[in-house]
């Protein structure tokens, strides 16, 4: 297991240190074999989309529910695709791969290039980030597309984005069905204690320990993470406390 030395800002302004042990993936460094591995060994007899809860079959071929709309990227409405919860670029964007580049990053006619292609190639920690099974989530794509790496908020007014699936985004903002919230925000704590180069702000973090407290787990929750930590090697421990509260972890 990884420690890292993390600055925390006390109430008063004041930083002090502190040890931590971050307890993230550290066997699955491909984002496309994190993918198969949820397909074939978590959703295999739970094939349902996060957001809207649409049905799809081993071909991925997607049941929208009826009354779906999506205002772009129709085409992608009809794929699934694998959301990252806690979006690549929100992490990513701490990597100086990503930001900068780097000497690895170097295209067949010597142009140097940046971003998430830079930062799978050359940084470790950065590929187990993105390939986390915790963080992946299966979404009808144009969902995934119209969400992009909006933060996660309270729209009130804000009609909904996507017709019968109760899901709005706005002003560069997303708000999730309130089925999902408890989800979303003991995952977003993972990452968020899981790896030290990962910060949230103390608004997100307010939000997603409200959500985490108002939303408790449910039988699948548990389950998949279940499922994550046989085949991860490590677990939730957010999500497993909250299901063992609920009487759902044995």
């Amino acid at each position: 297991m990884r420690r890292y030395a993390l600055p925390v800002v006390a109430l008063a302004g004041a930083f002090f240190w502190i040890t931590a042990s971050a307890g993230g993936n550290e066997t699955i460094e491909s984002f496309s074999q994190a993918k198969k591995l949820l397909e074939d060994k978590v959703y295999a007899d739970h094939r349902v989309t996060f957001y809207c809860r649409a049905n799809y079959n081993a071909k991925k071929e997607i049941t929208l529910p009826a009354g779906f709309t999506t205002p772009k990227h129709e085409k992608r409405a009809h794929r699934i695709e694998w959301e990252h919860v806690v979006p690549a670029e929100n992490f990513g964007r701490f990597f100086s791969e990503w930001r900068d580049g780097s000497a690895k990053c170097i295209d067949d006619k010597g142009r140097g290039f940046k971003g998430r292609k830079c930062a799978e190639k050359a940084n470790h920690e950065y590929r187990l980030m993105q390939s986390d099974l915790y963080n992946l989530y299966p979404a009808i794509g144009a969902v995934n597309a119209l969400r992009s790496n909006y933060n996660y908020a309270m729209l009130q007014g804000v009609p909904v984005t996507f017709g019968s699936c109760p899901m709005k985004i706005a002003d560069g903002k997303a708000e999730p069905p309130e089925y999902t919230r408890g989800a979303i925000a003991r995952t977003t704590l993972y990452m968020a204690e899981s790896y030290p180069k990962f910060r949230i702000s103390n608004q997100q973090r307010q939000l997603m320990g409200a959500w985490s407290r108002m939303y408790p787990p449910d039988a699948w929750e548990c389950e998949r993470a279940r499922r994550i930590a046989a085949i991860q090697g490590n677990e939730n421990k957010i999500v497993v406390e909250a299901c063992r509260a609920a009487n759902l972890w044995k």
